[in-house]
């Protein structure tokens, strides 16, 4: 299949779309009006720009409110298709998009639809031009594709063919068996859009959240089965709307939606085993099984006190690297490094970000292939130089500019403690407090790049999204999504929020830019963890009393078990017969914190938890100072 994408679904001038256009690898575009109308140029111009980019114009669109006009209206819009027809010949596009009438004018029927578009197929025939009709969810006669598709079949026009769009089919729940008897060559274009799942008006809906397969709710995967069942191969384009995509990088968006598209083509052919044509081979989604280590960036001021934070959350040395200035720190399963070496990746990063998380190392069955399968989803790897004997970690960029590294057992990159670092036998200054693996990570990130982020994850390792909370903050809605895997041995909340007040984005100033803002660590034990806690001086994040009192009316906890939360300030969320304890560090320098939890048979994150987790970190937050005039 070719893909292409709609110049409306990018920020910025008609150029600075074209040339994201180019570089995220698409052949072919589709050219919104309203972008030709705002060029400093003519049409001609613009096709010359195309041509030098390397791309082709497949769709000239939208042409509106055409089948079913009344006179006089009938004739000023066969008027105003010829001018189109004049503008696509400079243009050097040989398809216009005619969407189904909205106008009150517009008069019903099928017949009169299809004579008017066996006439607009005649005129543009003799431009050797073809239109192709696509059916409007919110369309006044025709808002149904089996409808669009019985105006084309009647028009019986070598020149009128059928465009279907999966955000249009798969609002308003239209079944999808009737695409399948669809001639492959009756359709002369598919746009692909998903969204999220919302009860609004459809032209709302579609105008601000569409978003790329892969982001969204939708059907995308069974409608991409029913087309796939006609035989079609040939235009496959992304006409996206939303809000997001407009406040963003041209150049990131149409990465972004290359990338869905080689991730949904990839799904579609390892679901159906029939081949795709035009889609590189890519290697399979990355197992992933756990988190090997995660990787801080500091300089000795700042790892001198985060690391007596480690020891009293129980964390042991284990090993120092062989030629840098990087310790490892262990307890249980849970490998954290700190990087304080003066020299490379993790410096620069400590240097812009400050004290923070640089990179994770996930355990993934082929580390190799994972890197080759992120290359063909033009993520961007990473390189840097090693040490004799040491083990070169493939690795890409992540958010923030941070790494993900991934280390397996087939090439035996899982030897890195014993290639890079030397043991350490002596303990830490304090005992462990039985701690035993990574529950979760937490990223906080701008709005704008949540839907980025969540596509990168789904498309490069074998992970499940889950439904989108929206999480009060008191400085405002903090939007919460998780990726996880099946069994839950990687698990990683990503979190955003429009407002600047909330938590997450005060964050983000504090970092100068997005990144990891707490780790979930699990236990067995937590009341064992939290007393290892005290004793060893960690400060817990207090929470207030009315919680426990409101828990002692909503729960059947005995007294005893409640006041037991209560001295310890854990918090408590159940779900059926499986509970879920969660306790909180203070926040720490850069607004960094951990989390302890301990799971009985439960799967979820304590959302219920999540506020007033949050009014007591904003409680303890430092007011901003406000300068005196």
């Amino acid at each position: 299949m070719q893909t292409a994408i709609a110049t409306v679904s990018l920020s910025g001038t008609l150029e600075e779309k074209l040339q994201a256009i180019a570089a995220a690898q698409f052949k072919g575009v589709e050219i919104f009006e309203n972008d030709l109308l705002s060029f400093n140029g003519t049409p001609a111009d613009v096709h010359r720009m195309i041509v030098d980019l390397g791309l082709e114009t497949i769709t000239f669109q939208p042409f509106r409110d055409f089948e079913g006009m009344p006179e006089p209206q009938r004739t000023k819009v066969f008027d105003r298709a010829e001018r189109k027809f004049d503008l696509m010949q400079e243009l050097g596009c040989d398809l216009l998009l005619v969407c189904s009438n909205v106008s009150p004018h517009s008069l019903g029927g099928i017949d009169r639809a299809a004579a008017d578009f066996h006439e607009l197929g005649e005129r543009a025939a003799q431009r050797g031009i073809r239109a192709g009709f696509e059916a409007l969810a919110w369309g006044r006669h025709i808002n149904d594709y089996r409808d669009a598709w019985e105006v084309v079949r009647r028009a019986n026009h070598p020149s009128i063919g059928l465009v279907l769009d999966s955000f249009h089919v798969l609002v308003r729940e239209t079944p999808l068996d009737a695409i399948r008897s669809i001639p492959k060559d009756r359709i002369v274009l598919v746009q692909i859009a998903d969204a999220p799942l919302l009860d609004m008006d459809y032209l709302s809906w579609s105008r601000h959240y569409r978003c790329f397969p892969g982001q969204g709710e939708l059907a995308v995967d069974a409608f991409m089965e029913a087309l796939q069942a006609t035989g079609f191969d040939d235009l496959l384009s992304l006409e996206i709307f939303n809000d997001r995509f407009r406040a963003g990088s041209a150049r990131g968006v149409a990465v972004d939606g290359q990338r869905s598209l080689l991730f949904m083509l990839d799904q579609l052919q390892r679901r159906t085993q029939v081949p795709v044509s035009g889609l590189p081979d890519l290697p399979a989604r990355a197992a992933c099984h756990g988190i090997e280590f995660v990787e801080f960036a500091m300089d000795e001021r700042s790892a001198k006190a985060f690391e007596q934070t480690l020891s009293g959350l129980g964390f042991a040395r284990a090993g120092i690297h062989r030629s840098k200035e990087v310790t490892r720190w262990r307890q249980g399963d849970i490998n954290i490094v700190v990087n304080c070496d003066k020299e490379g990746f993790a410096h620069s990063f400590n240097i812009t970000h400050g004290p923070s998380v640089c990179a994770m190392t996930l355990r993934v069955d082929d580390a190799p292939a994972t890197i080759e399968r992120a290359v063909k989803l033009l993520d961007q790897p990473f390189r840097q130089a090693v040490g004799p004997g040491e083990l070169d970690i493939p690795a890409v960029r992540g958010l923030g500019g941070s790494l993900i590294y991934f280390v397996d057992h087939k090439s035996g990159l899982d030897r890195l403690w014993d290639a890079d670092f030397e043991p350490v036998t002596e303990g830490g200054d304090f005992t462990s407090v039985g701690l035993t693996a990574y529950d979760h990570l937490s990223q906080s990130m701008h709005y704008e790049e949540m839907l980025t982020w969540l596509l990168f994850y789904v498309a490069l390792l074998d992970v499940q999204k889950t439904p989108v909370q929206n999480v009060i903050d008191p400085g405002g809605v903090v939007q919460s999504q998780v990726v996880e895997t099946d069994d839950g041995a990687f698990r990683l909340a990503l979190n955003a929020s429009q407002s600047r007040h909330t938590q997450s984005s005060r964050f983000l100033t504090e970092m100068f830019g997005s990144g990891m803002q707490h780790i979930a660590l699990a236990t067995s034990d937590i009341f064992a963890t939290v007393d290892g806690l005290k004793t060893n001086g960690v400060e817990i994040l207090p929470i207030p009393e009315n919680y426990y009192e409101d828990l002692e009316a909503r729960t059947d906890l005995a007294e005893e078990e409640i006041e037991r939360l209560r001295a310890s300030n854990i918090l408590y969320d159940r779900d059926g017969a499986a509970e879920f304890f969660q306790v909180y560090t203070k926040t720490l320098e850069n607004g960094f914190f951990f989390e302890i939890v301990e799971r009985r048979g439960y799967q979820g994150f304590g959302v219920v938890n999540a506020q007033i987790r949050l009014a007591a970190q904003t409680r303890l937050a430092p007011r901003p100072t406000i300068p005196r005039l």
